[in-house]
């Protein structure tokens, strides 16, 4: 098995993660199932978000008596500290979980920097010090933010769109 370890983390895991998205698609038994199949199996990284839907409960449900033996990526959309928090509150109670190892902002139109008048990168850090995210980190679609939140160095990982095909 392939193993690749995660930008700045220090958090090694199988080359192939487990993308959350179209869990959102299935029941909750069947997720369930796919799940436990992919953990048997030798995945050990579980990507989601809030925006997708119900996945975050799903991965919750299936993978919280393992969640010691696993690594939860998950995003925010938040625009500002208020919404973040009340993001991260979630995704820790559907997520079954008091900790989450990369949180991300999920594609946001700018980089959040420490000291920003929205308050995301300074909530993010209160976060890590409290001990409720591990990494902080950004996921982005857009060239111009990717390369910004790179040349910052405030990020342990950077996820771009990619695709095996």
């Amino acid at each position: 098995m392939k193993t690749v370890t995660l930008g700045k983390t220090g958090i090694t895991v199988n080359k192939n993660g487990f993308g959350a998205l179209p869990i959102q698609r299935i029941t909750k038994e069947e997720a369930a199932r796919l799940l436990r199949k992919a953990y048997d199996n030798g995945i050990n990284l579980f990507d989601t978000a809030r925006a997708y839907t119900d996945s975050e409960e799903k991965i919750g449900y299936a993978l919280s008596d393992v969640r010691n033996h696993i690594f939860i990526t998950t995003k925010t959309a938040a625009k500002n500290a208020e919404g973040f928090w009340k993001d991260l509150e979630t995704s820790l109670k559907t997520l079954q979980t008091d900790y989450i190892d990369i949180y991300q902002f999920h594609n946001p139109s700018f980089c959040p920097k420490p000291g920003g008048a929205d308050g995301l990168y300074d909530a993010a850090l209160k976060a890590k010090e409290q001990g409720q995210i591990g990494h902080i980190s950004i996921t982005n679609h857009r060239r111009a933010v990717a390369h910004e939140a790179i040349d910052s160095g405030h990020y342990d990982t950077r996820q771009f769109q990619c695709s095996y095909r």
